[in-house]
Order: structure tokens, then sequence, then C-alpha cells
């Protein structure tokens, strides 16, 4: 049986129609130059990106922290399918938490790539490393990061596997993993934050509403991508997905960004009212600080595309209407993406302690290596969502379709 069930995914994932074939090829060869560069700068060192000691954190800590966010909002879908039961969400359910694991995948890599020298990434293994456990909070990071990724996976395969085999995945005995996953969604996001908040020289970050914002901006940006995921799966599959699932996670998006504004606006009032010496890096992103300004359009973008998805989305009637909907979910996914990127980590350490500025932005060889790294997420989500499917669906295993899991 397990060799019939390796055989039938093998042939799952190297069959289907010339789009799927296409993005298959597209996301390899990008992940080929992506690992081609970072082979590159694992021989130059560092100092091959634009990172420097002023600014030490770029590019690759920005997408970790964006990606984090994306990771936990499967969350926005296990709460509602597995603790208040509403079944519209229950044919998305698993391809949310194989989202998760995708994105979690990206994260570590992430971490990796920032670590300059790959093979000390031992030292973040607690007991096995030397690295100052339980003070650090990166391994902290890291270990919630891979329990919520070993979390997922298992519930993911577990869900599969009976399917596969034609029985109904008991909820019952999972129960406790989902209970426990929902804290676990929620603990990899604040951790993140208190990575940041935690370092009282750095006081763009040192601000306790940064973790609910963390958590506010990621349950919009991670549904946001979902949403269109979802709908371009609906059309290219036989997976059935109903609209009323979809209003649902685009209603829990709407009361997400609206705190997430809340939080953004409460944030501005407290730089702006207190104006105390601090304010240097807040000045720096939104008006530009001694002529130096390059962050300032990115993060005005941001402001702009987030309240203009919120506007659409708190009108009901352009929320349920697709195309407004999609134009709402890109604005969202470009808005937080900047807003945790180019407006969060780039001006925490901008102006430095000493006062000095300096204009980062990655360079060509961080965005390719970057580029490759979320070609490799996106090839394991896709390659995991098409055998999901198949097993759904029947087309692999002995499972009926529409059989109630």
């Amino acid at each position: 049986m397990v060799i019939d069930a390796i055989n039938g995914i093998i042939k799952t994932v190297i069959t289907g129609r010339k789009e799927y074939k296409l993005l298959l090829g597209v996301l390899s060869i990008l992940a080929l130059v992506g690992i081609a560069f970072y082979l590159r700068q694992v021989d130059q060192g560092l100092i091959a990106t634009n990172m420097r000691d002023p600014v030490s954190w770029g590019w690759y800590i920005a997408n970790f922290t964006f990606l984090v966010g994306v990771a936990a909002a499967a969350v926005v879908l296990v709460i509602p399918y597995y603790v208040y039961k509403f079944e519209p969400i229950g044919d998305i359910v698993l391809i949310g938490e194989i989202m998760a694991v995708a994105a979690v995948s990206m994260c570590l890599m992430f971490i990796l790539l920032d670590m300059g020298r790959p093979e000390r990434f031992w030292h973040l293994i607690p007991v096995i490393g030397i690295f100052n456990w339980p003070g650090s909070i990166l391994t902290w990071d890291v270990i919630v990061l891979n329990l919520y990724l070993v979390l997922n996976l298992t519930l993911v395969i577990y869900a599969l596997a009976k399917t596969y085999a034609g029985k109904s995945y008991k909820t019952k005995l999972i129960m406790p993993f989902i209970y426990f996953s929902i804290p676990a969604a929620i603990s990899i996001h604040t951790v993140t934050a208190f990575l940041y908040l935690g370092a009282p020289a750095r006081p763009f970050w040192n601000t306790a509403v940064l973790a609910p914002r963390f958590i506010a901006s990621a349950f919009c940006s991670g549904p946001a991508f979902m949403l269109i995921i979802f709908q371009i799966i609906r059309k290219y599959s036989s997976l059935k997905i109903t609209d009323k699932a979809l209003h649902k996670v685009a209603e829990i998006v709407t009361w997400c960004m609206a705190v997430n504004l809340f939080l953004l606006g409460s944030e501005v009032f407290k730089e702006v009212y207190s104006a105390t010496a601090h304010i240097e890096p807040f000045n720096y992103l939104w008006h530009g600080l001694r002529g130096h300004d390059q962050l300032v359009p990115w993060i005005w973008t941001a402001l702009i595309v987030n309240s203009l998805a919120f506007v659409i989305l708190i009108i009901p009637s352009f929320r349920k209407n697709f195309k407004m909907l999609n134009v709402a979910c890109v604005f969202i996914f470009v808005g937080v993406y900047i807003e945790k990127g180019m407006g969060l980590i780039f001006p925490g350490f901008i102006p430095g302690t000493l006062g000095e500025i300096y204009d980062y932005m990655p360079n060509s060889m961080e965005l390719w290596i970057s580029l490759g790294v979320w070609a490799i997420g996106l090839l394991i989500f896709t390659v995991g969502a098409k055998i999901c499917i198949a097993i759904k669906n029947g087309d692999i295993g002995h499972a009926d379709p529409s059989a109630h899991h």
C-alpha cells in the first residue's frame, strides 16, 4: 500500500495541465538561479550584500518577518472550521495548513541566509548548540517555528493518510493538537515581535504595541494571499470551494485590517505627540531625515493601499464582488509586505545609535536569492496542494470525494 501511495503521489506531481507544468518549470528555474547566487554569497560573505554594520538586518529578515505572518494566518481557517464547526471552510483548511508549512520553511531558509555562516546553524538548537538559550529570543523563535512546522505537517499527513485509505479522520483524536496549534500560531509571530521590541537601543521597535500589530497584520496578509490562491485552485481544479467559505475569510480579514490600522494610528500618535529624542527613526521613515528620504514613498504607498483595501472590504457589496475583493487582497499583500519590511526593519537601524544614516536597499544578489527562496516555498505549496486535492477528490487512494470528514 505504501508503494502504491508513493507511485500515485509521484504520478500526481508530474502530471497535470500545461499551466501547472509551466508554473513548476518557472519556479524551478527561479529556485536554481537563487541557489546559484546564494553559493556566490557563501563564497564572498555577507559583504556581497548591501548590508553593513549600521544595518545588519536587511531584506532577508524583512521577508522572514512577513512570512511568519503568512504562516500564522492558517489559524484563520482552523478556528472557524474545527472550533466553531463552520463546514464550508472544511474543503480549504488543509490547503491553508500546507500554506503554513511552505511559509515556515521559507522563514527558516531566510534565517539561514542572514546568518552568513550557514554551518553554524546548529548553534541555534537548544542543548546541542552553545547559543545563549533560554536567554536568546532568536533561539526561542527557531524553536516555535520548528514546532509549528512539525505540528502542521503532522496534521496534514494524518488527515490525508486517513482520506487516502477511504476513512474519515477522527477530529476528536486530533482536537488537542488543533487547540494547541492556535496559541502556537500566535506564539510564532509574538516571539518574532519580541526579537524587535526587546531591543531598548532601537527605540523604533521598543513598543509594546508591536506584538498585537504583528498579529493583526498577519491575519490580513496571510488570508488575503490565500483568498487569491483558493480562487486559482477553484478555477483550475475540481476541488469544491464555496463562495460562502471565501466570504467568511474575507470578513475576518476586514476586521483584522481595522485593528491593524487602529494600532498603526496609536503608534503614530504616540511618536508625533510625545516628540521625544527617539522620534528620528519615525521621521526618517515618514518624512525623511537630513535629506535622506528613500523610504518615504514606500511607507506612504503601504498606508494608502492598506486604507483603500479596508474601504473596499468594509462595504459588503464590494467585499462580495470577487473582482473588488481581489484588488483588496493584492493591496493588502503589497501594503503589509512593505509595512513589515522596509517600514519596520530598515528604520529600526536608521539612524544608528551614533546618529549615522546609512541608506540601505537590497542589491540584485539579495533580490535574486530572496526570489529563489520564494520559488522554493511556492514549489512546496504547489506540490503539496496538488497531492492534497488529488487525495480529497479520490484521484489517488480510496477516498470518497463526497465523504464528510
